[in-house]
């Protein structure tokens, strides 16, 4: 498993009416994390698409356990179960400032597509050497 943390906090415009974060804000802080996660493995998203390889969202959930409230600090504890083939699948878990309470957990799964032809393909082999680089790295941090 490759797991990455990444913490931010929650911005006045990220919240809603209730004061609190908006729900759909936490798709935004899963993609934060999953860009945070390519960068941490050696394979930024600009990187990762000059090789010519997009990777759309083609799944997305999210589960809502506690509220997060205007600057608050999260922490988006993001996993990388599984090595892909043709798709993906990441795992997000945030956690308040203190990584005591889960505030929400989900997952996006995506497809590799050819940028040129916008057609789906295997994950490419330069990252899939990154991944298992970093699932074999025993420095990498466990959730």
């Amino acid at each position: 498993m490759i797991t990455n943390t990444t913490s931010l906090r929650v911005r006045y415009a990220d919240t809603d009416q209730m004061r609190y974060a908006y729900y759909g804000m936490y798709f935004a802080y899963f993609e934060q994390g999953r860009a945070d996660l390519m960068r941490s493995i050696g394979l930024p998203y600009a990187e990762f698409e000059a090789l010519g390889y997009q990777l759309p969202v083609i799944e997305a959930h999210a589960v809502y356990k506690k509220p997060a409230h205007y600057d608050d600090l999260l922490h988006i504890v993001t996993m990388m179960q599984d090595k892909p083939v043709a798709r993906v699948r990441i795992d997000y878990r945030v956690m308040n400032e203190a990584g005591t309470e889960v505030i929400a957990e989900g997952y996006t799964v995506h497809s590799f597509v050819h940028a040129a032809t916008g057609k789906p393909t295997r994950a490419p082999a330069h990252f899939l050497e990154l991944v298992e680089d970093a699932m074999q790295d025993p420095s990498r941090e466990e959730p």
